[in-house]
């Protein structure tokens, strides 16, 4: 799977009544696709994957394919219980996805071999990215084994540790090849490309992709004012409360003028203030781009 550019995770949208707002959904992703992502990737962490049910989690990626219809790779997210994964992953395979970004199997503890075998079910039903972040912390050797399972394409690193992956990194390129995929997964990624560029990673997610493309082609394409002048308070001020990583996201859109609704519990959205200063931080991303 070629997968380039900047990386697109759209939110879910949500309406006034809490159900998912399919119409919005594919709005949201056609505004994105008119600036030329990499590839979409559905019903992901910025997807609130946790909060929908395995029938919402099948409408969003439906949504998604009909949307993109063919133009660039659309993955979702699939993981947590076993059953739940394959659920996901038959489902996105039915609605013609191209692949899977495998959510960590939330609290369950196990050792290598035992993710492995993990990975390897869910990877017998599409292409797998593995997600490394919380309980999902991999050693090199680990890595390369798990390259090696049939179906298995890449690794987006939602850790930061630089030394871990950098050895991940090295061993996987001597024993597997350059074939596998590696980005950098950590949220507003933007912020820590150049630490992975300089281990040879060029492809990252993007959360301001989803809403406010204009800014995150204009970074893509060598605009480095916006690093320090719009990614880095960006990132202070999703720090300041757990879960504004998605929370910031769509008041983000909301502020743009698409109306995605809320985030779902446990995560909360922005206050009124938190909602203020987001505005006129976009305000100067835009103003930047224009210049």
């Amino acid at each position: 799977m070629d997968l380039s550019g900047v990386l697109f995770f759209p939110v879910t949208p949500f309406d006034a009544e809490g159900a998912l707002a399919e119409d919005v959904l594919a709005e949201h992703i056609g505004k994105g696709l008119a600036n030329d992502p990499g590839a979409v990737f559905v019903a992901c962490g910025t997807g609130e994957f946790s909060a929908l049910s395995q029938d919402e989690h099948a409408r969003a990626v439906a949504v998604a394919t009909d949307t993109v219809q063919g133009r660039v790779p659309v993955l979702a997210g699939a993981g947590g219980p076993l059953g739940a994964a394959l659920e996901q992953a038959r489902a996105a395979r039915a609605a013609g996805a191209d692949g899977l970004l495998l959510m960590p199997p939330y609290l369950a503890q196990a050792t290598g071999a035992g993710f492995t075998a993990y990975v390897r079910a869910v990877a017998a039903e599409l292409p797998v990215i593995i997600y490394q972040r919380g309980s999902v912390v991999l050693d090199p050797e680990t890595v390369v084994e798990l390259a090696r399972v049939p179906g298995v394409i890449g690794l987006k690193d939602g850790l930061g540790d630089v030394d871990r992956l950098q050895r991940t990194v090295l061993a996987v390129r001597r024993e597997i090849g350059p074939g596998f995929t590696f980005f950098n997964g950590l949220p507003t990624a933007e912020l820590t490309m150049p630490a992975y560029r300089a281990l040879g990673i060029e492809l990252y997610s993007s959360a301001v992709f989803a809403f406010a493309p204009e800014i995150a082609v204009a970074y893509f394409n060598g605009h480095d004012r916006l690093l320090e002048e719009f990614y880095a308070p960006l990132v202070e001020l999703r720090s300041r409360v757990p879960g504004y990583a998605v929370s910031l996201v769509k008041a983000g859109l909301r502020l743009r003028g698409l109306d995605v609704g809320p985030v779902r519990a446990p995560l909360t959205d922005l206050t009124p203030q938190h909602v203020r200063e987001l505005d006129e931080l976009i305000g100067t991303g835009l103003r930047l781009v224009s210049a």
